[in-house]
């Protein structure tokens, strides 16, 4: 098992090393958004359901629920829980529109020691080109990776807030 994971981490190593610096970075920005997506889902699933619970008993424990008072109470509380459950989707949707941007910084670094190569060398070193070009495209495929990911998980993450704010505004009718 140990051996398996220290072939792992020398995969990644490798991938890490042929891409260059920009791929750190790449791999910074993956690591924020998917930690926090996963306490989007977390809150979605454990702390968001007792919030609802709380609110809906709340307004269940109201002896008027008719009155233009009582429906500014309900839109101010479906306010909030709508504020609590998009909390940091902004950043999140942020995170992965940046991911393409920093994989393109990646190409332009890589390019630019391709050509570096070029001027001192000249064409005929095609180890040192592949070296550049592999820093120029490795960042482009990782960055176009971590955006995919985040684009998917962040729209599955957006749906099942939408249903839940759904659920909560159906559980408090008003008359």
């Amino acid at each position: 098992m140990m051996l398996y994971l220290m072939d792992i981490w020398d995969s990644v190593r490798g991938f890490m090393a042929s891409g260059g610096d920009v791929l750190w970075l790449v791999a910074a920005v993956l690591f924020l958004m998917w930690v926090l997506m996963f306490e989007r889902y977390w809150y979605l699933n454990w702390i968001s359901p007792k919030q609802h619970k709380a609110i809906i008993a709340a307004w269940d424990a109201r002896e008027e629920t008719t009155s233009w008072y009582a429906h500014r109470i309900r839109e101010a509380w479906m306010s909030q829980a709508k504020q609590d459950l998009n909390a940091r989707m902004l950043f999140i949707k942020t995170l992965v529109a940046i991911c393409p941007m920093i994989g393109l910084l990646g190409t332009v670094t890589g390019m630019i020691s391709v050509f570096d190569v070029m001027a001192v060398q000249g064409t005929s070193n095609a180890r040192l080109m592949a070296a550049g070009i592999s820093m120029a495209t490795m960042p482009t495929m990782a960055g176009m990776v971590a955006a995919l990911s985040g684009v998917f998980f962040s729209t599955r993450l957006d749906a099942k807030m939408k249903i839940s704010l759904e659920k909560l505004k159906d559980s408090m009718p008003h008359h």
